[in-house]
């Protein structure tokens, strides 16, 4: 298990980039920190010479003295903290884009089994902890310590036999640091799941707000809500309490040491030996010594939510991205596709997925899959885009094993249009030419938009092509947004297409239109039609019939009606319907 150390250790290489900037801080926290104990200091010749001995030079200078222990602490305090600030956003804006870049190349495996609430918890509240860690955590360690360590070192000066009674308490605060500790950072890892949990139901009402207010979820959402947010509560006060509580006690240590100090300070024997100004140097010392030591100790709280938070964000950042072994490429892609006794199983499944899957598919051909839900369709195709790597048999394309291609070369040879179609919050024309897309001129946008019939309504919207389409197209209808991503599919002109119930969305007269869009653009490119309408799919040059992750038929519409099996049965089925 990673410690914390390791982990602050970590997220402190961040910041070491940026050595000059944090030298600078750090001098500026040293200086402010040696303010205290000078302050200390200077109550000695202020008791001894300026008000018991009336000393004419020490009056003079006693209050130039303390104005410049204040100016300078103003200044030092500033330049630390401005500067530590920098460096501490600079780091969390670095770690956040290493988090957000790092998502786009993690397998999709890993958002298979992770919420999209806790993902959003890593780029948002987890980095804001993170924040507290890069900036006040270094600057309440360095500049706590360092007064701790200066005012000790005055209190060895002013009366080393005194001090050594004030040491007796320091094993007995490293106990209590130590059991807060643990539990603090126990205590963090659940609050920072519940608020995983928190930000996923939140994700899901504003994704599915139609839903619940269709089928009066809404009472059903608020308890589940409640309960979760309750939780969350209830762990942040468990940590909060601890936090609080560790404070006073640690510096009820301090006040038992303060008390036996004072009171063997003031015996007869002791007096002897020490002016008041000492004395009252001493004790002031002592007491300023109470605020760094409860500065420290609620640290230790701050930090332990920041190295769980950070402990979570580096364990995604050290996720193995999509394997990219690959090297070939294929610039003239003719899209000859090859299975051969391919199987797949999933990681968390007990049953093979797909099984001695075996077909070949010419240039240019149409295939179609069908099938009932759970056959393995969808898992085909995505082996063939590689978002999953199959275990057994081989993939090839234009004669090439899928592993030997490097992904970029891959996916430049397909396009695809599903059933969910994914917008962006972004214009109409950037949504279109999308990615790699976007060095397509204005004249091909458009001369796409018009082959998926869409270039019509584009033009009535406000600002056209410049319409923002809103979060995942919301300001558009359901077929004007599947239209989008069939021009997106036209503009990108790939050998390869994939059609997952790719006009389920629209109405009968715009599916007139963008099926023969689709016809033409399926000439000349080996098309993969994921099907649940078998009207659709009769004019395919080869139909693979799947159940249970296996072809248990495949062959035209023609001769699969002939042999009266499992396609026969779904068509008499849909269509007696």
């Amino acid at each position: 298990m990673t410690t914390g150390v390791q982990v602050y250790r970590r997220l402190v290489n961040y910041s070491i980039q940026y050595w000059h900037l944090l030298l600078l801080a750090v001098v500026g926290l040293v200086l402010s920190a040696l303010t205290q104990p000078l302050f200390a200091w200077i109550m000695g010749p202020l008791l001894d010479q300026a008000i018991l001995k009336r000393d004419p030079e020490v009056i003079r200078w006693l209050p130039v003295g303390i104005l410049a222990i204040f100016l300078v602490r103003g200044a030092a305090m500033f330049t630390a903290s401005y500067f530590m600030g920098w460096v501490g956003r600079k780091v969390v804006q670095q770690i956040r884009g290493e988090v957000f870049n790092h998502l786009l190349r993690l397998p999709v495996a890993y958002f298979q089994r992770k919420t999209t609430g806790d993902l959003l918890a890593h780029l948002t509240y987890y980095t804001d902890q993170l924040a507290m860690a890069a900036t006040r955590g270094i600057t309440v360690l360095i500049q706590e310590s360092a007064t701790v360590i200066g005012l000790l070192a005055l209190m060895f000066y002013r009366s080393w036999q005194l001090t050594l009674g004030v040491l007796i308490i320091l094993p007995l605060i490293a106990l209590i640091i130590l059991y807060v500790t643990r539990r603090l950072r126990r205590l963090s890892y659940k609050v920072q799941s519940s608020m995983g949990e928190v930000t996923q139901m939140g994700s899901e009402l504003i994704k599915g707000y139609k839903v619940v207010r269709i089928f009066g979820g809404g009472a059903y959402e608020a308890q589940r809500f409640a309960m979760t947010n309750q939780r969350n509560m209830t762990l942040e006060m468990k940590r909060l309490l601890t936090e609080l509580l560790s404070t006073p006690l640690v510096q009820f240590m301090v006040a038992l040491a303060l008390a036996a100090i004072i009171y063997i300070a003031t015996r007869e024997a002791t007096l002897a030996t020490l002016s008041p100004g000492i004395f009252m140097s001493f004790i002031m010392a002592l007491i300023l010594l109470l605020t760094p030591i409860r500065n420290l100790t609620q640290l230790n709280a701050q930090l332990q939510k920041a190295i769980a938070a950070g402990e979570s964000i580096f364990a995604l950042l050290d996720e193995t991205p999509e394997r990219d072994s690959g090297t070939r490429t294929l610039p003239q892609c003719q899209g000859a596709v090859t299975f051969h006794q391919v199987g797949f199983q999933y990681a968390n499944s007990t049953a093979a997925a797909l099984k001695n899957i075996s077909f070949q598919v010419e240039p240019g051909q149409r295939i179609a899959l069908v099938g009932k839900s759970g056959s393995g369709k969808s898992t085909l195709v995505n082996l063939l885009v590689r978002f999953h790597d199959y275990q057994h048999g081989e993939i090839q394309l234009d004669g090439v094993p899928l592993p030997e291609l490097s992904l970029q070369a891959l996916r430049q040879q397909i396009a695809y249009v599903g059933q969910d179609v994914v917008l962006f919050n972004d214009t109409v024309r950037n949504n279109i030419a999308y990615g790699v897309l976007g060095e397509r001129s204005e004249a091909q946008v458009r001369a796409a938009a018009a082959a998926a019939h869409a270039l019509s309504f584009i033009e009535q919207l406000p600002q056209g092509m410049d319409t923002v389409t809103g979060d995942n197209g919301a300001l558009l209808s359901g077929g004007q947004r599947q239209r989008i991503a069939i021009a997106r599919a036209i503009l990108a002109d790939a050998p390869l297409l994939i059609l997952d119930e790719a006009t389920s969305a629209l109405d009968s007269e715009a599916e007139h239109y963008i099926q023969a869009a689709l016809e033409h653009l399926q000439q000349g490119r080996t098309t993969f039609v994921i099907a649940h309408r078998l009207s659709t799919v009769e004019s395919a040059d080869m139909i693979l019939v799947m159940d249970s992750g296996e072809i248990v038929e495949y062959g035209t519409h023609h001769e699969l009606i002939k042999l009266n099996g499992h396609y026969a049965k779904l068509h008499r089925l849909q269509f007696a319907a």
